[in-house]
């Protein structure tokens, strides 16, 4: 995405999930992983989009083969509304099984621009 213009948030996720799918469809899925990851960052704070968020990572898991992957998003597909529902979400969380779901994770600069805060705000500022 260009930097120096901050996109709406539905139009980063629209342009995440756009740049995961080819990456998916040349095989290149680290890379589908990591627009997939950004994508839950952005999403995660609205139940709707959280879902969907782990749904497609969901997807490529099953794609993928990685069963750690598919319980891992199974079992955040149940947890995510309740985070939702409860306020109690772990800011920055890239949404994989490869981290504990509870985990806090460090935004990136453009993601917190998305987010509309200060990419230098202290994640622990949002506990």
């Amino acid at each position: 995405m260009n930097s120096d213009t901050i996109p709406s948030r539905n139009a980063f996720l629209a342009e995440e999930y756009r740049r995961a799918a080819k990456a998916s469809d040349e095989q290149n899925f680290e890379e589908a992983w990591h627009h997939l990851e950004r994508a839950h960052v952005v999403a995660q704070d609205r139940l709707g989009q959280h879902c969907v968020s782990h749904w497609r990572m969901l997807e490529l898991a099953w794609r993928t083969r990685d069963w750690r992957e598919v319980f891992g998003q199974i079992f955040r597909l149940f947890l995510a509304p309740i985070g939702n529902i409860t306020g109690r979400l772990p800011i920055g969380n890239s949404g994989r099984s490869n981290v504990s779901a509870f985990a806090r994770m460090e935004i990136e600069p453009e993601i917190s621009r998305v987010l509309g805060q200060s990419p230098a705000q202290d994640v622990r500022a949002s506990k």
